[in-house]
């Protein structure tokens, strides 16, 4: 009955996995598609930009005030904008498609993160925290903790191979004879017999089978210990990791907003520079490189730091559907 109980706790912590599993593989999927449908958006329009940097270095070469370099360059950055497109354009058709394949149905249009967002900090903000409570809860660590359980009691029924039982047996015989017997023929009899008792058995030696059988189940009971010691410290690092991951991402967060700002105030700048004659195209093309690249970085470490929050609860064996509720209230309606 015991072994039974921890068979159902270990397929409860199996099932919990599993969910907790499909959280993260559906979360991942959807905010795919978003950093996919954002590096296309900001691509497309970096290549009007571009589109707009070359016509104005044509007119430019036209009335003599720019050489035709300036022209080439806008050109060549173009073709190569143009070919990114086409990359993030065929990314995006992919990541929709995984994220069809994993909710099941097919046109799933994700919401995007509202603008301005404000990411949530990781509460509790202490990582040995977040490990104590992975080497309790994570679902790894309770299967591992059941299969030891089940393996001590595995010892402890093989060491009872060596000691007496005692069986009780009982039973009940009814004898007809229609025809009578020999000695009273013709005569119909009924004989009814009952017995009861007890049955000691005491094995002697069965060619060293029960402590053969004892000490493969301690071999299986030291392996389950070796498994669970392995699993606590496996989802320790992992619990370590996802934290400093989340908190990483937060700060380069902070630090991208600030780039961007410094990126379009750069481009503003060599913009002016280019129109009075102190700046040349190049210079134009590559702050609106920087500027582009710089979005879509942020977009993707916003995009990171969502996910990361709900793997960090996962390794910590603590994600739940309301999890996910949360994450969609960061959501533009």
């Amino acid at each position: 009955l015991e072994q039974g109980q921890r068979g159902v706790d270990f397929a409860q912590a199996q099932l919990e996995g599993a969910e907790q599993d499909l959280l993260i593989r559906v979360s991942q999927a959807y905010f795919d598609v978003l950093a996919a449908q954002d590096t296309l958006t900001f691509v497309r329009a970096q290549k009007a930009a571009v589109a707009e940097q070359l016509a104005a270095a044509k007119r430019n070469f036209q009335v003599g005030t720019t050489t035709v370099t300036d022209e080439r360059e806008a050109k060549a950055r173009h073709d190569l904008v143009t070919a990114q497109e086409i990359a993030a354009d065929n990314d995006l058709r992919v990541k929709r498609l995984a994220l069809d394949q994993v909710v099941g149905r097919s046109g799933t249009a994700p919401l995007p993160l509202a603008q301005p967002v404000q990411l949530p900090a990781v509460q509790p903000d202490d990582v040995s925290n977040w490990v104590r409570t992975a080497e309790e809860r994570q679902p790894q660590v309770r299967q591992a903790l059941q299969a030891l359980d089940v393996a001590k009691l595995e010892t402890a029924k093989a060491q009872t191979g060596h000691l007496p039982t005692v069986d009780l047996q009982a039973g009940y015989n009814i004898q007809r004879t229609p025809n009578g017997t020999v000695l009273m023929p013709g005569i119909n009899t009924r004989t009814n017999t009952a017995s009861i008792g007890v049955a000691l058995n005491l094995p002697l030696f069965a060619g060293f089978a029960v402590q053969n059988r004892v000490k493969e189940t301690l071999s299986l009971e030291e392996k389950a210990r070796a498994d669970l010691e392995n699993a606590r410290r496996t989802v320790a690092q992992a619990a370590r990791a996802a934290f400093f991951g989340v908190q990483s991402g937060l700060s380069q967060v902070a630090a991208l907003q600030a780039a961007e700002a410094s990126s379009q105030s750069a481009l503003d700048a060599n913009k002016l520079g280019y129109q009075v004659g102190v700046r040349i195209n190049i210079d134009v093309l590559n702050a609106q490189s920087q500027l582009y690249q710089t979005k879509r970085d942020l977009a993707a470490a916003r995009y990171n730091v969502v996910v990361g929050t709900l793997r960090l609860k996962q390794v910590a064996g603590t994600l739940t559907a309301d999890d996910v509720t949360a994450v969609d209230a960061l959501l533009m309606r």
